[in-house]
C-alpha cells in the first residue's frame, strides 16, 4: 500500500460514494487509474460499506467473565449472527470477553442485557457488567448488521413472543425477525 492508496482509502472513508473522477482529481491521476486502484484495494483488504451513526442509537460495552474455553466457544457461536452484537473481543485478565451491543432505545437495551436472549443468561458466565456508552468521540459511524430478510425465529434461538418485556412493549424485539417493532 503506497501513499496514493492511503489517500484513496481516506477519501472513501469520508464518502464511500465518491466518483472515480473526483478521486482521480484529488489524488492526481486519471479516472481509469483511480478505478483500477480502488478495484485493487477491494480485491485485497479494503471494504466499502454503509454504516449507521451510533449517536442515533444506544450502545453498551459488556464486560464478561466466562468460566471455560468451551463456554466461550458456545457463546461466540450462538451470537455470531445476532444483529445486536457489533463486536466481540476475547481478552486475557479478569474479564475474558468484551462485547459492543446496540439497541434503538434504553428499554430494549435493558431487555437485551437481562432477558433470556442476553449474553448474561448464557451458561458459563461468572461475572457480567454493562457499561452504557454516554459519548462517542472522533468517528460516530459503526458497522451494524441490518437484516433485509426477516425470519420467523431470531438467530440466537430465543423467541421474543415468550419474553414478558416484548409482550409488554418494553422491548422492540430482535431486528432479525418479522415481529420486530424497531426501525432498523
Amino acid at each position: 500500500m503506497d501513499e496514493r492508496d492511503r489517500l484513496i482509502i481516506s477519501l472513501l472513508q469520508k464518502n464511500g460514494r465518491m466518483s472515480f473522477s473526483k478521486i482521480a482529481e484529488k489524488v492526481g491521476m486519471t479516472a481509469m487509474g483511480a478505478k483500477k486502484r480502488v478495484e485493487k484495494l477491494l480485491n485485497s483488504n479494503v471494504k466499502i460499506k454503509a454504516m449507521i451513526n451510533a449517536e442515533e442509537i444506544c450502545l453498551a460495552i459488556l464486560a464478561i467473565e466466562i468460566e471455560s474455553a468451551d463456554a466461550m466457544n458456545a457463546i461466540l457461536e450462538r451470537f455470531k449472527n445476532c444483529p445486536r452484537v457489533l463486536k466481540f473481543f476475547v481478552t486475557t485478565g479478569g474479564y475474558n470477553l468484551f462485547a459492543i451491543i446496540f439497541s434503538e432505545d434504553h428499554e430494549s437495551l435493558e431487555s437485551i442485557t437481562i432477558e433470556n436472549c442476553s449474553l448474561r443468561a448464557q451458561k458459563g458466565i461468572r461475572r457480567f457488567e454493562v457499561y452504557p456508552v454516554q459519548e462517542i468521540y472522533y468517528e460516530p459511524f459503526l458497522d451494524i448488521k441490518v437484516i433485509a430478510e426477516k425470519k420467523e425465529k431470531p438467530p440466537c434461538g430465543v423467541s421474543c413472543v415468550d419474553c414478558r418485556r416484548f409482550v409488554h412493549n418494553k422491548c422492540l424485539g430482535c431486528p432479525a425477525i418479522k415481529l420486530y417493532r424497531g426501525t432498523l
